[in-house]
């Protein structure tokens, strides 16, 4: 069972850009909920909600990734 390393580091750079996102995405959507009267309300839930889903988007980049290149190598011998 051989890996594919240049793919495995693929997907862990995937998950080492997921992983400030899926801490920065909940702070700036408690500090959004927090600030409802202030005027840069919607902008800035807009903001924490794209981190957040890009967060998710990253991760699962990752972890696909890291799957590809642990068994997509076998299907190709």
């Amino acid at each position: 069972m051989a890996t594919d390393k240049k793919i495995l580091m693929q997907g862990i750079k995937y998950l080492g850009w997921a992983l400030p996102f899926m801490g920065i995405g909940p702070i700036i959507l408690f500090n959004a909920f927090q600030n409802q009267k202030h005027e840069l309300f919607i902008p800035v839930l807009g903001l924490g909600i794209m981190i957040c889903a890009s967060s998710v988007v990253l991760a699962f980049k990752g972890i696909n990734t890291i799957v590809k290149s642990l068994f997509e190598h076998e299907k190709n011998q």
